[in-house]
């Protein structure tokens, strides 16, 4: 009976090890030793051990990452406690069981990619054949158990099991010293038990580079043709034909001239509305003729009513990427008119006002949002306007807009100015 079984695994063995997986390998050769214990029947006065005299192997087939299935044997011998009544049964089994990965059923990979625990539970055959008794007890079997695992490279993994074992039809102890009276012969259900403790091997097959016990499906790497066109795509995607820091995708006016100032869809501003883009107005924030290019004739109205108003407006802000503190380059001139305006104007003092859109905690908001007033700070600094004429401050969310529109959230995440 060993020698076929054996057989019969070694060339299923050699059948899985052939074949190939898309995404992961499925097959494994399972290579375990350790501890056995029988616990009843037994003859009275005789006391089995927890002996190391168990030894199983086996191939194992993954139908997908979760569940699979395993036909293994195993055999040893049973033994006695020490300075007990001795005895000597060996015996072998045979199974075949479904295995769970539990492993990834529970997400562990959320926490650990080294670590795996999967559960089997099967039914089989075997024998008991103690050396006390001439009989062979042919038997059936459940059994049970859980098995530990430590990747070692993508092609063995380490493995701890504990199994339970339930024998049917077994009618003499383990012992081999006693028949089972007829009245406690168990033919519809099992009736002895015995457990084994082992350690081994998991040896991965196939050409795959991980094994269905450690695949994960948000792992899986593009090929390098995919990666290729993804990175062309995304290249495509982002080319700034007119330079104006707005992606061709995104820019609604792909031609504006070089310098020119634009909003968050590339189209050119005029935030005096005087009919007049902004890169060539000598005076952007006040309407005039583009006799004057742009400017009012002299003496006809102060600068800092129509700064106030292109601020109120919303014509002067600074945005921001999401999570980000480093102004975006289509909107970072407006740093440069603020700083020009208060040097053509030194009794103006002017608040940075922060501000994040409404994703993410609300601490981490308005920390985020100082952290965009402070960098324009900076940047005025650096550009020669006294500190003391600058004030900053992060108000946090901005709560007026639309929370589920990109584009509403894209105008929330900024820096205004108040002149005060």
């Amino acid at each position: 009976m060993k020698k076929i079984i054996l057989s019969t695994l070694m060339a299923g063995a050699l059948v899985m090890g052939t074949r190939a997986q898309d995404d992961f390998n499925k097959w494994s050769i399972e290579l375990n030793g350790g501890f056995n214990h029988a616990q009843a029947p037994v003859t009275p006065t005789y006391f089995p051990g927890i002996v190391l005299g168990h030894v199983d192997f086996g191939v194992r087939y993954m139908f997908n990452d979760k569940f699979g299935a395993k036909l293994d044997y195993g055999f040893g011998t049973f033994s006695e406690q020490n300075d007990t009544n001795e005895f000597s049964t060996p015996y072998n089994r045979v199974n075949l069981q479904g295995v769970a990965n539990l492993g990834r059923i529970m997400s562990w990979e959320s926490f650990t990619r080294r670590v795996n625990l999967l559960a089997h539970m099967g039914a089989g055959v075997g024998q008991v054949n103690p050396d006390a008794s001439d009989m062979n007890d042919n038997v059936f079997n459940l059994m049970a158990g859980l098995t530990g695992q430590i990747k070692l490279s993508d092609r063995i993994a380490l493995t701890g099991d504990v199994s339970t074992i339930f024998n049917g039809r077994q009618i003499i102890t383990f012992d081999g010293n006693t028949l089972v009276p007829l009245t406690d012969q168990t033919y519809q259900g099992p009736g002895a038990n015995w457990w084994t403790g082992t350690l081994g091997l998991n040896f991965y097959l196939g050409k795959g580079s991980t094994h269905a016990d450690w695949y994960i499906a948000a792992d899986k790497y593009a090929t390098k043709e995919e990666l290729s066109n993804q990175i062309g795509e995304i290249k495509d995607m982002l080319k700034d034909s007119d330079g104006d820091g707005v992606p061709d995708y995104l820019d609604k006016e792909p031609n504006t001239p070089a310098g020119a100032r634009v909003d968050s869809h590339g189209r050119t501003l005029d935030s005096d509305g005087d009919g007049i883009p902004d890169h060539l107005d000598k005076c952007p924030f006040v309407p005039g003729p583009a006799s004057l290019d742009g400017c009012p004739p002299p003496d006809t109205v102060e600068e800092v009513d129509y700064l106030l108003k292109a601020i109120n407006d919303g014509y002067v802000n600074v945005y921001y990427a999401f999570d980000s503190a480093k102004p975006l380059a289509y909107s970072s001139s407006a740093i440069g008119y603020v700083s020009n305006f208060l040097k053509r104007n030194p009794g103006v003092k002017v608040e940075l006002k922060g501000y994040a859109d409404e994703l993410g905690p609300e601490n981490y908001n308005i920390t985020l949002s100082e952290r965009r007033a402070k960098a324009v700070y900076d940047i005025m600094i650096a550009s020669g306007v006294d500190a003391s004429r600058l004030s900053y401050k992060g108000y946090g969310e901005d709560t007026s807009v639309d929370k589920g529109s990109a584009d509403a959230r894209q105008l929330a995440r900024r820096v205004s100015f108040e002149i005060q």
